[in-house]
C-alpha cells in the first residue's frame, strides 16, 4: 500500500503539484473560520459574520465554474494567478477597512468568494499528464481526496494560531498570502503551463451538457448537503451530552474515516467500471448515514461516525474518475468545478435546514436528515443509471499529437481510451 503512493510521490512534479494546490486553498478552505473570527474581534454579531461568510460561499459556488470553463479557453496560468491575486486583495481589503463601511465588506467578501482560484478542478486536469498510467490517475484522485481531509483539519488549527500569536486580522493576511504562493507554486510548473484542454466545441452549457455530470451534481449535492447537516447535528448532540468538545471527537472521527477509507481505496485496482463502482460506494456510504440516528453514548456515537467517514473519499475519489470520463472535450476543469460547487452548495443546504430538524426532534433527527441526504444521492444514482453508463462510444478522438508531446493531454483522453 506504502509502496504505491510513494511511487506516485516520486512522480516527478506529483509532491510539488499537490503541496502547492493544497496551499492555494487554505484561503477557501478556513474563509469561514477566518472571516467569522474577524468580525467578531471588530465587534461585528454572529449574524453579521455569518452574512459575511454566506456571501463569500455563494460567490464561490458562482465563480468556480466559470473561472474552470476560462481554465479550460485560455490555460491555467492566465486564470489561475490572477484570480488567486484578486481573491487575495479582496480579504486584504476586507482586513484593512473593517466592517465599516459595511457596503465595501461586503463587496470585499464578494470579489474573494467569486475569484476563488479552481485549484481543485486544475490539480485533477493536470494528473492524466503527470502520471500518464490510469491506475497511478485513480490512486491520485485518492490520495487527493485524503489530502483534503487533512486539508480541512490542518487549516482552521494555523488559523487559531495566527490568531493567538497575532490577531484576527493578521490571520486573514497570512492566510491568504500563503494562498497566492501556493496558486503561484502550482502554475510556474511545467505540466501547468504546457497544459492545454482537448478540443473544445463550442457550447453555452459547456460541461453540463452531458447527462452524465448531471446525474453527478445531482448525486453529490445530496452528499453534500449529508455532511453538512451531520456538522450540524454534531453539534446539537454535543449540547446534549454536556460537552461543547464531543461534536469535535465526532467530526474528527468522520475525518478520520475518511481518510482511512481513501489511502486503502487508492491502494490497489479495483474491478469494473468507475460508474457501476460509483453507484456501490454511494450505497456504503448512504448505509453509513443511517445508523447514527440511533445517537448513542459518546463512544459509540464516535465509533458510528468513524464508520460513516470511511467511503467518503473513496466515493469522492471515484466521482473524480467519472467526471474524468464523461466531461465533454475541453470542458474538464469546468466539469471538475462543477462537481466541487455543487458539493459545497449541498454542504451549505444541509446545514440550513437541519436546524429546523434539531429543534424538534433532537440531534437524532438531525442525523435522520443525513441519513435522507445519503438515501438520495444513491436514488439519483439508480435512477438515473441510463445516463451514466460507459462513456467510450460516446468519446470523439481529437488530435493529440502536439499535447502529447508536452506530456499535458487533455485529462479525458487516456481515460477514456484506455477504460
Amino acid at each position: 500500500m506504502a509502496a504505491g503512493y510513494a511511487e506516485l510521490l516520486r512522480t516527478r512534479h506529483a509532491v510539488r503539484l499537490l503541496t502547492g494546490t493544497l496551499i492555494g486553498r487554505l484561503p477557501n478552505a478556513t474563509a469561514a473560520l477566518a472571516v467569522v473570527l474577524f468580525v467578531r474581534s471588530e465587534g461585528g454579531s454572529y449574524a453579521l459574520a455569518g452574512a459575511l461568510s454566506a456571501v463569500y460561499g455563494v460567490c464561490t459556488a458562482i465563480g468556480q465554474p466559470l473561472l474552470g470553463r476560462a481554465v479550460d479557453v485560455y490555460g491555467q496560468p492566465r486564470v489561475m494567478l490572477p484570480a488567486a491575486v484578486v481573491s487575495a486583495l479582496g480579504m486584504v481589503l476586507l482586513a484593512v477597512v473593517g466592517l465599516d463601511p459595511l457596503p465595501l465588506a461586503y463587496a470585499a467578501a464578494a470579489i474573494a468568494g467569486l475569484f476563488t482560484p479552481p485549484l481543485e478542478g486544475g490539480l485533477r486536469a493536470l494528473w492524466p499528464g503527470v502520471l500518464k498510467r490510469p491506475e497511478r490517475v485513480h490512486a491520485a484522485y485518492a490520495l487527493d481526496a485524503v489530502a483534503q481531509e487533512v486539508m480541512f483539519a490542518v487549516g482552521p488549527l494555523l488559523v487559531t494560531l495566527c490568531v493567538a500569536a497575532w490577531s484576527e486580522q493578521v490571520a486573514l493576511l497570512v492566510i491568504n498570502a500563503l494562498g497566492v504562493l501556493g496558486a503561484l507554486s502550482v502554475v510556474v510548473s511545467p505540466p501547468s503551463r504546457q497544459w492545454r484542454s482537448g478540443p473544445r466545441e463550442a457550447h453555452w452549457l459547456g460541461a453540463l451538457r452531458s447527462p452524465g455530470i448531471l446525474v453527478l451534481i445531482g448525486s453529490f449535492f445530496f452528499v453534500g448537503l449529508a455532511l453538512g447537516s451531520i456538522a450540524v447535528a454534531a453539534v446539537a448532540y454535543a449540547d446534549g451530552h454536556g460537552d461543547g468538545m464531543v461534536s469535535s471527537f465526532l467530526l474528527s472521527a468522520l475525518g478520520v474515516g475518511a481518510l482511512l477509507g481513501g489511502v486503502v481505496y487508492g491502494a490497489r485496482e479495483w474491478p469494473g467500471s468507475p460508474e457501476g463502482r460509483l453507484r456501490l460506494l454511494v450505497a456504503f456510504l448512504a448505509l453509513g448515514y443511517l445508523p447514527l440516528v440511533l445517537a448513542p453514548g459518546v463512544v459509540g456515537m464516535t465509533a458510528l461516525t468513524g464508520v460513516a467517514g470511511v467511503f467518503l473519499a473513496p466515493a469522492l475519489a471515484c466521482a473524480f474518475v467519472v467526471v474524468d470520463r464523461h466531461a465533454p472535450h475541453g470542458t474538464v476543469t469546468e466539469a471538475f468545478s462543477w462537481l466541487v460547487t455543487t458539493f459545497g452548495v449541498g454542504s451549505a443546504v444541509g446545514a440550513s435546514v437541519v436546524g429546523p430538524a434539531v429543534e424538534h426532534g433532537g440531534a437524532a433527527a438531525g442525523f435522520a436528515v443525513a441519513g435522507a441526504g445519503g438515501i438520495a444521492a444513491l436514488l439519483v444514482l439508480l435512477s438515473m443509471k441510463r445516463f451514466l453508463g460507459d462513456p467510450v462510444e460516446r468519446t470523439v478522438v481529437a488530435a493529440p499529437a502536439e499535447n502529447d508531446r508536452n506530456g499535458a493531454v487533455e485529462p479525458g483522453f487516456r481515460a477514456r481510451h484506455q477504460a
